[in-house]
C-alpha cells in the first residue's frame, strides 16, 4: 500500500468509527501532547486564521523539546492527573500558557495551567478586566 493509498485507508476508517482509536489515544499523555504540538504548531504557521495575527511568525520550540520538557514537568503531572481524575473536563486540561503573547512557544516563555485559568488570563488580556 503507497502513502496515498495507505492514508485514505485511514480516512476511511476513522469515519466509519468516529474516530474512535484517535479519541482514545488523545487520552494518554503521549495522545495529549501530539495533539496539543500540533495545535501550536497549527497556530504559527497560520493554519487557523481567526487568530493568525496573534500567532503567525512566532517561535515554536521543536517537537522533541516539548515532549521532553512536558513529561518531566512535575505541573504538567498534577495538571494530568486531576483532568483524568475529572473525568477529562475541558476545564481540567492541561495547556501551555504563554507568559508573554508577544512571544512564541519558547521553554523561557511557557508555563503549564489548567484550561480554566488560561481562558481566564485571555479574557482578562483581552478585555483588561480583572477576574475572580
Amino acid at each position: 500500500m503507497n502513502k496515498e493509498e495507505r492514508l485514505l485507508y485511514q480516512q476511511r476508517n476513522r469515519k466509519e468509527n468516529n474516530n474512535a482509536y484517535t479519541k482514545k489515544y488523545e487520552k494518554t499523555v503521549n495522545g495529549y501532547l501530539m495533539r496539543m504540538y500540533r495545535n501550536m504548531k497549527s497556530r504559527i504557521t497560520g493554519v487557523n486564521k481567526k487568530k493568525a495575527h496573534l500567532y503567525v511568525g512566532k517561535e515554536l520550540l521543536l517537537k522533541e523539546e516539548f515532549y521532553e520538557w512536558a513529561k518531566c514537568s512535575p505541573m504538567f503531572m498534577v495538571l494530568w492527573d486531576k483532568y483524568v481524575s475529572s473525568g477529562y473536563e475541558q476545564k481540567q486540561a492541561p495547556t501551555v500558557d504563554r507568559k508573554n503573547s508577544d512571544v512564541g512557544y519558547r521553554l523561557d516563555n511557557m508555563e503549564w495551567v489548567s484550561h480554566s485559568v488560561n481562558s481566564k488570563r485571555g479574557a482578562q488580556s483581552r478585555h483588561g478586566i480583572q477576574l475572580q
